[in-house]
């Protein structure tokens, strides 16, 4: 009788083994399947140089985004907030030492700022009394003045937006994450040193970060698609100067 409680333990403890044994192959094999991009819109499955493609097919075809964020250029580090469409755009501008509105309808451009954005230290009264009359008003740049291409330039959709989003260098896959609360994967030009886009997991891969090389800066890239209203600015808002501007500070 005794001799037979050794045999029943053994035999428990065996079972025992089996059943856990089991339990984890369960789990492990549950594990391995799981599918990282389940709910997504599959992109992530892409290599990197498909990722870009369908991201810069979706960023071209939208038909309105909005950026927010720094961009870094040898004219200097510009603050932007704007909201582009092929139609035109709207929004601000800062620069190192300004804040100045941008407003383009078609070949239409405004541009709106304080007194101190037109005030040249080294001009005459004459300026001065020009800028007191162009601050704080929308101001009709005409399209021969210098600055009206320049300008114009924060207002172009396609024109931000191919210069902002090409990736140089190889093309690679870089880590998932997630952007303004969706999830994202990123590929990159080179390790990162040629630029690099958070593409969309969720809906229409759009891209919805973009850091650019060299220290360029980061924007943000948001309402892909949504429009937003695009008006003439009222009358008594307006000054039309005529000519080429006064040289700003900006």
């Amino acid at each position: 009788m005794t001799s037979s409680a050794p045999a029943v333990r053994a035999h428990h403890r065996t079972a025992l083994a089996v059943v856990l044994s089991a339990g984890l192959t369960v789990a492990l094999t549950a594990c391995a399947g799981e599918d990282p991009d389940q709910g997504t819109n599959g992109v992530g499955k892409l290599t990197a140089a498909q990722i870009e493609k369908k991201a810069l097919a979706a960023a071209d075809a939208a038909e309105a985004v909005r950026l927010t964020g720094k961009l870094v250029s040898k004219g200097g580090t510009y603050s932007l907030n704007m909201q582009l469409s092929g139609e035109g755009g709207t929004g601000s501008v800062t620069s190192s030492k300004n804040t100045f509105a941008l407003l383009r309808i078609g070949d239409e451009l405004f541009l709106k700022a304080d007194a101190g954005f037109w005030k040249d230290e080294k001009a005459d009264d004459g300026n001065d009394q020009a800028a007191d009359k162009l601050g704080g008003k929308y101001v009709k740049v005409p399209e021969d003045d210098p600055t009206y291409q320049q300008l114009r330039g924060f207002t172009e959709k396609k024109t931000l937006l191919d210069g902002m989003l090409s990736l140089h260098g190889k093309v690679n896959k870089g880590d998932r994450g997630t952007v303004g609360g969706v999830r994202t994967v990123q590929i990159m030009g080179g390790k990162g040193e040629g630029g690099a886009l958070d593409v969309s997991l969720k809906g229409t891969p759009y891209p919805l970060r973009v850091a650019r090389g060299g220290g360029g800066g980061t924007v943000s890239l948001a309402d892909w698609g949504k429009a937003f209203p695009l008006e003439a600015p009222a009358e008594d808002d307006t000054v039309d100067y005529g000519g080429e501007l006064p040289r700003s500070s900006g």
